[in-house]
This record gives C-alpha cells, sequence and structure tokens, in this order.
C-alpha cells in the first residue's frame, strides 16, 4: 500500500512539472490553430527539374492539409541534387550509389519582401547498383521521390516551428 501511494505521488509530481514547463502541442488548436492558418497562407515557387517538380508536389500535398485564407507568404527553394557512386570493386565499377537532396529555401513575406526564414533541409539514401540498369534507374527515380517527400517534411515542420515562433513574439509585443 504504501509503495502505491509512493507512485502515485510520483506520478503527480511529474505531471506538476511537464505541466509548468509550457509544453505545447505544435499544432494546438486544429485547423483552426495559428500554426495550421499560417502554414495555409504559404504559396510554393516553381521548382526547375524532375526533383523540382517531385519536391513541390510533396510540399503542396502536406500543406493541402492546412488551409489559410489568402497568401501571405511565398517559399522559394533551391534544390541540389547528387548521386555519387561508392562501393568500387576491383574491375573499377560501382556497386552501390548515394543520392543527396539538399534543399535551401526562403520564406518571404508578400507585403514587405522580407525573407523572414532562411534555411536548409536534406537527407541522402543508398541505392544498390545491379547488372540492370533499368533497375537502377528505377532505384534512383524511387529514392528521389522518397527523398523529396522526406525534405519536404523537415521543410513544413521548420515551417510549422517558425509559426509557432511568430504566434510567441507577436504575444510579446
Amino acid at each position: 500500500m504504501m509503495k502505491l501511494c509512493a507512485n502515485m505521488l510520483l506520478v503527480l509530481g511529474t505531471s506538476a512539472l511537464l505541466a509548468a514547463c509550457g509544453l505545447q502541442p505544435l499544432y494546438s488548436g486544429g485547423t483552426n490553430g495559428v500554426v495550421a492558418t499560417q502554414l495555409g497562407n504559404v504559396e510554393v515557387e516553381p521548382i526547375q527539374g524532375k526533383a523540382g517538380w517531385l519536391m513541390r508536389n510533396a510540399l503542396r500535398d502536406q500543406l493541402a492539409v492546412f488551409e489559410g485564407s489568402e497568401t501571405k507568404y511565398r517559399l522559394i527553394i533551391e534544390l541540389d541534387d547528387k548521386i555519387a557512386g561508392f562501393g568500387v570493386r576491383s574491375d573499377d565499377r560501382i556497386t552501390r550509389e548515394r543520392r543527396t537532396l539538399r534543399a535551401r529555401y526562403q520564406l518571404v513575406r508578400l507585403n514587405d519582401s522580407a525573407v523572414v526564414l532562411d534555411a536548409t533541409a536534406g537527407s541522402d539514401a543508398g541505392i544498390d547498383v545491379v547488372s540492370s540498369e533499368f533497375a537502377t534507374v528505377a532505384a534512383e527515380d524511387t529514392a528521389l521521390e522518397n527523398l523529396s517527400t522526406r525534405v519536404a517534411s523537415q521543410i513544413v515542420a521548420r515551417l510549422s516551428q517558425f509559426a509557432r515562433e511568430q504566434e510567441g513574439a507577436d504575444v510579446a509585443q
């Protein structure tokens, strides 16, 4: 019985400490919350190339969940997509490749053209090089699709943090 009371006190004390730290869910308020409304106000500019097309679609898919009343921000992205071979055999044939996708992105406020966020995101994937060239190209394309989705998720997460920080800055003023 004494151990049960001690455990209950520990749980209550931990809960009180956690509540006092000011920790809030990022998407609190659901679709009407500050973060959701800010993300709904972002327009993604077209990005050149196949990687750009995939990245823009991935971003638009992830941002489409949020509905804003008007476009207040423009997201400008520059991509760096590279494939490097490693894992070389004795006959100088490459057995493994690494595909790297890096994005430098800027969030521009439309009313004064100020860059309010300038950051980078990136990810990489390993690809097995097999005897079939078709299979290798297909694996490279699949890696690019997956990397685009991964990097887009990083960008949306950073935009969400920015929106939450802006809410805090607006309250402080």
